[in-house]
């Protein structure tokens, strides 16, 4: 209350820098990459614009009734430097940035970037917990084997993961799944690797706790990862994506099944897929940090 909400630090939230604290409990890292992309570029402008969006963020979760930056010391781990040439360098640089930032935090929140960098990012967690099940939030599967002969790209983060181990088999889920594909082959090859989905008709037909009760479900007793595409909501509500696809969720009913899994083991989450380019009123960069904001209450809920 000393300093007004639209100055102060450009860190998250206006929260401290881990280089200041020492050691966190929750490391916000960003990732301004954005060297996989299939469609609209820019996302390498994400982190900053998200932090951006942040400042309006106050102490106090009403949903949670939780004061997350009070419950546990969370920090901005700055930029992940990212190779823009060199998509396998950038990636073997990503998951190096994690490896650090986990010497001094516990569990790190990301802030993209393209959806390439959650691979490198589930590589840094599964070191520390194993494989874990996936909870996905995106209008697209990104279990696709290759874009152009590329095996690395953010359509196919998730079949790479899949392949190297890094998820549990039979407990990762698509959540907000819609639009065009390239062929039924898309959704059946996707079940083979083990993952459900539940789709945004799902949930406009059948309404959030549904929801929540399958994915519940499937991720039961497990060490649980985030990943949150913000092209997941409409366009109405996220228009600044690489990828939009009309139909999606509400930031509305994002918050309300993020808030439903607050009380499960989530080891690590992201927020990927912010283009500032293409927003309009800051609605994505904004919808973005309330992501993060609802990671933070979720993590702090488990502490209490």
């Amino acid at each position: 209350m000393t300093v007004p909400r639209f100055a102060g630090p450009d860190t998250f939230a206006r929260l401290p820098r881990l280089s200041d604290v020492g050691h966190a409990d929750i490391a916000v890292l960003g990732v301004p990459f954005d060297s996989g992309v299939s469609y609209r570029p820019g996302a390498r402008f994400g982190p900053g614009a998200v932090r951006a969006g942040s400042k309006l963020l106050r102490p106090y979760h009403p949903g949670l009734d939780i004061e997350p930056w009070n419950e546990l010391q969370i920090a901005d781990a700055g930029d992940a430097a990212a190779n823009p040439f060199d998509l396998l360098e950038a990636i073997t640089a990503i998951e190096a940035s994690a490896e650090r930032t986990y010497e001094h935090a516990d569990r790190i929140v990301t802030i993209g970037g393209d959806h390439t960098i959650a691979l490198p990012l589930l590589r840094a967690v599964h070191r520390r917990h194993g494989p874990v099940a996936l909870v996905h939030f995106d209008a697209h599967l990104d279990t696709w084997d290759t874009y152009f002969g590329a095996p690395f790209t953010h359509g196919t983060p998730f079949r790479r993961a899949a392949e190297e181990g890094l998820l549990a088999m039979d407990h990762a889920s698509h959540v907000g799944t819609r639009g065009p594909l390239y062929s039924r082959n898309d959704l059946s090859e996707d079940r083979a690797l083990g993952f459900a989905t539940v789709s945004t008709e799902d949930i406009a037909r059948r309404g959030v706790d549904e929801a929540l009760d399958r994915i519940r479900e499937r991720v039961a007793g497990l060490p649980i990862y985030l990943s949150i595409d913000i092209d997941v909501l409409d366009p109405s509500h996220a228009p600044g994506t690489g990828t939009p696809e009309p139909g999606g969720l509400t930031t509305r009913e994002l918050q309300l099944i993020l808030r439903g899994l607050a009380d499960l083991h989530v080891v690590g989450a992201d927020v990927v897929e912010v283009a500032p380019a293409y927003d309009h009123a800051e609605l994505t960069s904004l919808a973005a940090a309330n992501v993060v904001y609802e990671y933070l209450g979720m993590f702090a809920s488990t502490q209490k």
